[in-house]
């Protein structure tokens, strides 16, 4: 995948049984392509906007009743219809992305959460209803670990995001540490930066192990995928603090040796 706000999120895994896996795909490629009008390319704000309206307009359509004006919305319209998916949670999907438009910093972790609440969170609340399991607890333990996801992928591209203008640091955090965005700029990862990352690190972690019950309250193969994503966001953690918080000049990122661990502490959990 690219790098991006859904890198984390494993699309249509083998774990996952086999009749979700096109479900889930189409459930991706919405969110991955909106994601990509927000913040990919030389488009001008205008345009970028212009493309995410033209998702609402499409989500209007099927709520009407009206044939799709793209093709991916005829796929996603039977998604949709067979699994009885709240369109709201796509909407606010295209809400969080055309924030990330207009909206280039966040003053508090308040703000951040619940830029995470409507861009993350969804993907998880959308997986639930595939899965008919989108009830009690287990909404709150997918959004913990959603939201989690969310930070995890801020953490690993502060260097990526900066070049797009972007700073998920909230203002308020890199003040109380003593961290400027010219150091943000510079790529510099001394003095402070790593009590700053320690600290978002081990507030994603407690996040992520919040939610991490879910991987045992869904059965089968759908609780492992769950617990293997769980194992994945722990494992870029482990790596962030490895590097001392250094992702200018090490990003961290899951390869092909991770998977046998990430499998090995699934199963084990």
């Amino acid at each position: 995948m690219s790098a991006g706000h859904y890198e984390n999120f494993p699309v249509a895994s083998v774990l996952l049984p086999a009749p979700l896996r096109h479900p889930v795909s189409v459930i991706y490629r919405f969110a991955r392509s909106a994601d990509d009008f927000a913040d990919e390319g030389e488009l001008p704000p205008a345009s970028r906007l212009a493309r995410l309206d033209d998702y609402r307009q499409e989500l209007r359509r099927m709520e009407a009743g009206l044939p799709p004006g793209q093709a991916l919305f005829a796929e996603l319209g039977a998604v949709v219809r067979a699994y009885r998916l709240p369109l709201q949670l796509f909407y606010d999907l295209l809400d969080a992305f055309s924030q990330d438009v207009v909206k280039k910093r966040y003053e508090n972790f308040a703000e951040l959460m619940d830029y995470c609440r409507r861009s993350a969170n969804p993907v998880g609340r959308l997986l639930l209803h595939l899965f008919g399991a989108a009830r009690g607890e287990n909404l709150s333990y997918s959004d913990a670990i959603c939201s989690s996801l969310q930070l995890i992928n801020f953490w690993q591209d502060v260097a990526i995001d900066w070049r797009k203008d972007l700073v998920y640091l909230p203002q308020d955090e890199l003040r109380r540490h003593g961290v400027s965005e010219a150091q943000i700029a510079a790529g510099d990862s001394s003095g402070q930066w790593k009590t700053l990352m320690r600290f978002q690190t081990a507030r994603a972690r407690e996040l992520m192990q919040s939610g991490a019950p879910l991987g045992r309250a869904l059965p089968g193969r759908i609780g492992l995928e769950i617990r293997t994503i769980v194992q994945g966001g722990l494992r870029i953690l482990e790596k962030i603090d490895k590097a001392e918080g250094d992702v200018y000049h090490r990003r961290p990122v899951l390869r092909a040796h991770d998977w046998p661990l990430l499998l090995f502490r699934a199963l084990a959990r």
